[in-house]
C-alpha cells in the first residue's frame, strides 16, 4: 500500500490551483501529463462523479483517494480475468475432447506430450487429491484448485 504522504503529495499535483479539490479538469491535465492518457472532459467528469460523495462536481482528497482505490480494484479484477483466460487455455489442452473434464488418460496424454510419462495409476492418484465432487476427473474448478497448490 502506498503511504498517505504519496497520496498527499499526488493528490496536490493533481490540485493545480491549490484549493483542496481536483476538478475534472485538473483530472484530464494530470492523467495526460502523468500517464500520456487522453481523457475526454466526459470521461474525467464519469471518473470525478463516482466518487463525488458530497456532489460538488470535485473531487477532496477523501474522493480522491476513493477513487484511486477503485482503479486498482479494476486492475486487480483485469489480472483476474487474464489468469482465469489463462487457465481455461491449459485445461482446454489437458481435457478429454468434448467432454469438459480432465480424464486420467487426458492427463496422462498430455504429460506425455510435456516429456513427463506416467502411467494411469499415477495420473489416477494425481486426479484424486483435487477430485472435490468424487466423480473420478477433474472439472475446471477442480483443475483451478490445482492450479493454485
Amino acid at each position: 500500500m502506498v503511504a498517505s504522504s504519496e497520496f498527499s503529495r499526488a493528490f496536490s499535483s493533481f490540485d493545480r490551483d491549490n484549493d483542496g479539490k481536483i476538478s475534472a479538469a485538473e483530472l484530464r491535465l494530470c492523467m495526460k501529463a502523468t500517464l500520456g492518457e487522453e481523457v475526454s472532459h466526459e470521461d474525467a467528469a464519469t471518473l470525478v462523479a463516482s466518487v463525488d460523495s458530497d456532489g460538488d462536481g470535485l473531487l477532496s482528497e477523501e474522493e480522491f483517494l476513493q477513487l484511486l482505490d477503485m482503479e486498482r480494484d479494476d486492475d486487480a479484477k483485469d489480472e483476474e480475468e487474464k489468469r482465469c483466460r489463462g487457465l481455461k487455455e491449459a485445461f482446454r489442452m489437458y481435457e478429454m475432447k468434448g467432454q469438459g473434464c480432465i480424464t486420467s488418460l487426458s492427463l496422462k496424454r498430455m504429460l506425455s506430450k510435456l516429456g513427463d510419462h506416467q502411467d494411469v495409476g499415477e495420473c489416477q492418484a494425481m486426479i484424486c487429491r483435487f477430485d472435490l465432487d468424487g466423480d473420478g476427473v477433474l472439472n475446471f474448478e477442480e483443475f483451478k484448485t490445482m492450479m493454485d497448490q
